[in-house]
């Protein structure tokens, strides 16, 4: 896995070719353009990476994981049977920056503690959901299932957060972001499904109209994370957090941005946390130790890809580890 330390601070690119960006190399590709899938013209031959002007992807997901255990390993590979899309090879994917953050806190038994902390409430024992995959069910949440069924999505096209942690306290949906913002809208915005008549739950959590949250304020998938997971966590009696995880920098105003759609209720609870914040708790609470050093470096040397001026971005803000 390349990060900050083993790659270049500034790449050169022309309309015609892209330099390898790890550092010392000086290959060069043909450029590659959005469009143009991974072919050996892309492809660093030293290093094996396929390369674009902003980012680079691993010949396999594998590369680009922290834990691949054979327990891992196993669990991925049983998630891809429900997540519809998975792309861990990419540099700058979020979904690999999930599996390497939450994975370390599942097996190093830090969850129950990670989520008491920034509640500020006790939490039990946890489970963890990545992708709707339930390990204790052996296949898709059917919690979720339940209400994707409830407010008229079809399973093959439905909301599905990053990760879903059940304790005996609340239900928590985690939505991770790194390189993408909050601004999503739907295909087609007057197909309400039954968002606003399922079970006559929309009217009691949202403040404000489908049209307002969805639409104007572009916030589709925050909007029916709210409205699955706060009924979700209302069947089993549970309070319920919608938290939304981004680098420190970006999202910053999200919860002033949101809150205002949202009808007050002490159960329910949406909250911004910066990926920074889960490194500084585990760098106090994690037992000391190689994995955690391991853990811990994966967040200090992560790129974010190139800007637009070919400069290499940090992911998160943190001493790198030299």
């Amino acid at each position: 896995m390349y990060g900050l330390k083993d790659l270049k601070p500034v790449i050169t690119i022309t309309a015609s070719y892209i330099e390898c960006p790890v550092r010392g190399c000086d290959h060069r590709v043909q450029r590659r353009h959005k469009s143009d899938h991974a072919e050996a013209r892309f492809q660093c031959p030293e290093h094996r990476i396929y390369i674009s002007p902003t980012t680079f992807e691993y010949p396999d997901e594998k590369d680009n994981l922290l834990w691949k255990e054979e327990a891992d390993l196993a669990l991925l590979e049983a998630i891809k049977v429900v997540k519809r899309e998975i792309r861990m090879e990419h540099d700058n994917s979020e979904d690999a920056v999930t599996w390497n953050v939450f994975r370390y806190l599942e097996n190093a038994n830090l969850l129950r503690g990670f989520l008491s902390w920034f509640t500020g409430r006790e939490q039990g024992r946890t489970d963890l959901i990545y992708w709707s995959y339930s390990q204790n069910d052996k296949g898709a949440f059917p919690g979720l299932d339940k209400a994707r069924k409830e407010f008229g999505e079809h399973l093959q096209r439905s909301s599905e957060p990053d990760l879903i942690a059940v304790t005996d306290q609340a239900l928590f949906f985690l939505e991770s972001k790194l390189t993408s913002n909050n601004e999503t809208l739907p295909s087609d915005p007057k197909n309400h499904k039954k968002y606003l008549t399922g079970d006559a739950w929309f009217k009691g959590v949202f403040a404000s109209d489908f049209d307002t949250v969805v639409v104007q304020a572009k916030k589709y998938e925050l909007f029916r994370f709210w409205l699955l997971g706060s009924w979700m966590a209302a069947q089993i009696k549970r309070d319920f957090y919608l938290v939304n995880i981004v680098p420190s920098a970006r999202e910053i105003n999200i919860e002033a941005r949101i809150i205002p759609y949202l009808q007050p209720d002490k159960s329910r609870h949406f909250m911004r946390l910066a990926w920074e914040d889960i490194y500084h708790w585990g760098s106090r609470h994690a037992p000391e130790g190689e994995t955690k050093n391991k853990w811990m470096s994966f967040f200090e040397n992560k790129s974010m890809g190139y800007d637009q001026s070919q400069n290499l971005q940090r992911a998160f803000s943190m001493p790198m580890n030299t």
